[in-house]
């Protein structure tokens, strides 16, 4: 059953009322046409709770704008939507295709500064975001009184004499909710084992970010990540207003877990009566790193659970012998909810 401006409703009763179910919730595909937007395939989600949610087929399907009533909750950067076309994939390239947007999808072998592994030249963050997915379907459905909807695709990195790893993703939601669910599975077909490294790069802007915003979790740990965040180690959760010069902090987390080995994070703007908050299983996603950048335009709290805890790259991973692999055939499976509350 819906819950739906203010009661409860059964699919017949609901239908009643409109020409079309799509008058209230659905999911639209539309294409960018202009720009290095153009031709990127996005999938427009609306919930009729007010939460809507733009789902990009050409890049992972991760999300781009996200709005609650109105209200934007992800920083969106000053590229857009790029197109993988127009990815550059060396270096610093990253950032030059980096739209921000709700997620964006690090890895899958690397995540971190670029670096130089065993021969291989590694990128900022990795591949898996400038990669187009493939067998993209959307698709909503009653069952009994809950209307179900739900986007889904596949995203391969591979290389001749490379790595060959496939993510499935399947992001779902339904009628009258305020929740984002993503599904995600890693597999490594190839036939060698493989280095698998992956973070959630959740991007949280104005004005849900404030210096009225508050992060909340409970962590058995937390340590800054170099000598720019060292000072403020003690002042991780608090906020502050745009900053000329600011240079970004990081710290790094793990959590503590439910009872249900579920960790839990909120981030909460009282004044704006508005929070969004974030679940995760820490058995396959064992940290959480805090991306707090709070400069001019680049106004920004990222919240990005990960499987790894070393932040230099994956040849620093190695030489620590935290390098998360998959061996051949093996897969590896993530679960993330987000939830839009209203505090009361």
């Amino acid at each position: 059953m819906a819950t739906l401006f203010n009661r409860n409703w059964k699919r017949q009763e609901l239908l009643q009322y409109v020409g079309d179910i799509n008058q209230i919730a659905g999911i639209k595909p539309v294409e960018a046409i202009e720009g290095t937007e153009r031709d990127s395939r996005i999938l427009q989600a609306y919930t009729g709770s007010g939460l809507t949610f733009d789902v990009v087929a050409d890049r992972a399907l991760d999300i781009a704008a996200c709005r609650y009533k109105g209200i934007p909750l992800a920083w969106l950067s000053p590229v857009g939507v790029v197109h993988p076309a127009y990815s550059e994939q060396e270096g610093l390239g990253w950032l030059r295709s980096f739209g921000g947007g709700l997620l964006t999808t690090c890895g899958l072998d690397h995540f971190g500064p670029p670096c130089t592994d065993n021969g291989q030249s590694l990128g900022l963050h990795g591949r898996i975001s400038n990669l187009p997915a493939y067998q993209v379907n959307h698709q909503t459905t009653w069952v009994d009184d809950d209307y179900k909807m739900e986007i889904s695709g596949q995203v391969r990195q591979t290389s001749v004499f490379g790595e060959n790893l496939l993510l499935k993703r399947r992001i779902t939601t339904h009628l009258g909710s305020g929740k984002i669910r993503i599904e995600d599975e890693v597999v490594n077909d190839g036939f060698q084992p493989q280095p698998h490294m992956i973070l959630y790069h959740f991007n949280l802007g104005f004005p849900l970010i404030s210096p009225d915003t508050h992060l909340r979790l409970d962590a058995e740990e937390t340590t800054p990540r170099d000598a720019d965040a060292e000072p403020d180690l003690g002042q991780w959760s608090s906020l502050q207003a745009p900053t000329a010069g600011y240079r970004e902090q990081v710290f790094r987390h793990k959590p503590m877990a439910d009872s249900n080995g579920l960790a839990h994070v909120a981030v909460e703007n009282p004044v704006l009566g508005l929070g969004l908050r974030f679940s995760f299983n820490l058995d396959v996603l064992p940290y959480l790193v805090q991306w707090k950048m709070m400069g001019q335009g680049t106004y920004v709290l990222g919240i990005e659970p990960a499987n790894c805890g070393v932040l230099q790259g994956r040849a620093v991973a190695r030489e620590q012998n935290q390098l998360p692999w998959l061996d051949a055939g093996e897969s590896r499976r993530y679960v993330l909810e987000l939830e839009v509350v209203e505090p009361e």
